[in-house]
């Protein structure tokens, strides 16, 4: 009998430990775990207000609560302003799939409001960003390179699409890199500068990264240009993510090319179909023998 209830005890563990992608205090989710604080009113804060955090959170969630309601599941977002932990988190539970955004990540200088818009979507990738997932694709999660890769692919130009980017960027400093690439990639004005617009945003999360591991001079002229073994799950480094970042908003896959669960190819950009530009950096991803 005793046995018994050890197993049982066991089964019940791994089950609850698999239903989370990030620890619930947010110290393993979508940065390094760290123990950086910043609290309402602290002189390292950015200018993000309680509004414009709340505001951003939602123009992802009414966005995507429709299409996590339609794969089974309902999108409940835990907004913590008040919690000063520099980090985000993402859970299930059952059909509870939840986002947790802090405020302590909102308010860090490095962070815009496209930036933070970002992590919501890098969160939300967890959820729906599609293979690979975490330990081979038998896990709930999306790893945490395809969660940025799904942010800037899918997310953020769903919720943007329909914006002003052009006078949105209008007052941006736009790193050349970006100039060329989105103007290469795009034809219109409109989709190059949400290109632009996106491409940005993932820099200020690089940088954040970077900086919570001592170094934020990251670039998009200069690539990680390591290359993995094996598809690594965990986080990789800042400017391998700001990579990720680009690239995702490099590839013109339409939005409603869905990702896949299981099928890594489905919905991206691969160079087997032609792509030189949004296709997933090799600093993180390891791509099948159908995709070369």
């Amino acid at each position: 009998m005793t046995k018994g209830i050890l197993v049982a005890m066991m089964a019940t563990t791994l089950t609850f430990s698999q239903a989370f992608s990030c620890d619930m205090h947010g110290k393993g989710g979508f940065a390094p775990e760290n123990n950086l604080q910043i609290a309402v009113g602290d002189k390292a804060a950015n200018n993000m207000t309680k509004e414009l955090f709340l505001d951003a959170i939602t123009r992802v969630s009414s966005a995507y609560e429709p299409i996590v309601a339609q794969k089974d599941g309902k999108l409940i977002m835990n907004n913590r302003w008040d919690d000063n932990t520099v980090n985000a988190s993402a859970q299930q539970s059952g059909k509870n799939w939840q986002v947790n955004m802090y405020g302590g990540l909102a308010r860090h200088p490095l962070v815009t409001v496209d930036g933070f818009m970002m992590v919501v979507c890098h969160e939300l990738g967890h959820h729906i960003g599609g293979a690979p997932r975490y330990n081979r694709n038998t896990d709930w999660g999306s790893n945490e390179g395809q969660a940025d890769y799904f942010a800037s692919l899918k997310c953020m130009r769903r919720v943007l699409e329909n914006e002003d980017n052009i006078s949105a960027i209008a007052n941006m400093t736009i790193d050349a890199d970006v100039v060329t690439q989105c103007s290469s990639v795009y034809k219109s004005e409109s989709e190059i500068a949400l290109c632009k617009r996106v491409s940005m945003a993932g820099k200020s999360l690089a940088m954040l990264l970077g900086d919570l591991g001592g170094n934020s001079n990251v670039k998009f002229n200069t690539p990680d240009v390591s290359k993995v073994a094996k598809t690594n799950d965990n986080h990789p480094q800042a400017q391998c993510r700001l990579d990720t970042y680009f690239q995702g908003s490099l590839c013109d896959k339409s939005i409603t090319d869905d990702v896949s669960k299981t099928d890594a190819i489905q919905g991206t950009c691969i160079k087997k179909d032609g792509y030189t530009a949004g296709v997933r950096p090799l600093c993180w991803y390891k791509p099948g023998v159908g995709e070369i």
